[in-house]
């Protein structure tokens, strides 16, 4: 364990970021760099590992609120959540071969679009107007949940986020609907990446079931903050967290290439 102020300043850490997550995804942002910079020297697999534990005692906590709250349907949560634990442990498979300073463009072009779109188009995700029915409407959720399952077990960070625009933008669902939903597919994919990180014993178990707990208020405030406010709120929340990754990503890009 890190001295007294350094867990002090990872627990407030861990709040910040299970209230983001509850609200639109991109916890990480906050959590993980906090960690790397308390344990400069640690292996990654230990930060990924603990971040992980810390984030699914959050994940778990909104994808409770938001189902008593907003009542999410829950067929599509299955074929949105099932894929995204199958694709989570194909991607931490990936993670151990293709370094993360690889997918840095790609993602920083992903969240240029994703950022433009939301900004050029103010009524997107107010309501919910589903684009598909069916299988169709099935199969995109399945389709959306294992590629975006696959980046979490390989990277991580804004998964959330990615999951939330894809039920927004693909499927046509409001944004706290998308909310509810993306929690749960969250979930699934946190709990993958533990089944691969547990039995290596890389989980620093003290620190991780602290930040949990804090994780967990930042995470029932977050969630019943969005479901008060709504779609609006939400889209606010999510312009944000984007513009921050955009800054973080475009700046690691940047210092690659130099």
């Amino acid at each position: 364990m890190p001295d007294l102020l350094t867990t002090l300043l990872l627990i407030l850490a861990a709040f910040g970021a299970g209230w983001i997550d509850a609200v639109v995804g991109g916890g990480g942002l906050i959590q993980l760099p906090a960690l790397m910079i308390a344990f400069p020297s640690a292996a990654p697999a230990q930060l990924l590992a603990t971040n992980k534990l810390g984030s699914i005692c959050g994940t778990s906590t909104s994808s409770i609120t938001y189902a008593r709250r907003v009542r999410p349907e829950l067929r599509t949560v299955a074929y949105l959540a099932i894929p995204a634990f199958a694709g989570a442990l194909v991607g931490a498979v990936i993670a151990s071969h293709i370094p993360r300073s690889a997918f840095n463009p790609v993602i920083l072009v992903v969240l240029v679009a994703v950022g433009a779109y939301t900004l050029l188009r103010p009524n997107v995700g107010d309501v919910t107007a589903l684009r598909f029915s069916g299988r169709r409407h099935y199969g995109t959720a399945g389709l959306v949940g294992f590629f975006i399952g696959m980046y979490d077990g390989a990277l991580g960070p804004g998964t959330g986020s990615f999951l939330v625009f894809a039920l927004v933008g693909l499927l046509g669902y409001r944004f706290l609907d998308a909310s509810a939903k993306a929690k749960i597919a969250n979930f699934a994919t946190n709990l993958a990446a533990l089944v691969i990180f547990v039995p290596q014993g890389v989980v620093l178990w003290g620190l991780g079931l602290a930040m949990g707990v804090a994780n967990i208020a930042g995470a029932y405030l977050g969630s019943r903050m969005a479901v008060a406010r709504g779609s609006r709120f939400i889209r606010a929340v999510f312009v944000v967290v984007v513009g921050a990754f955009i800054v973080k990503i475009g700046a690691d890009t940047l210092r690659q290439l130099l």
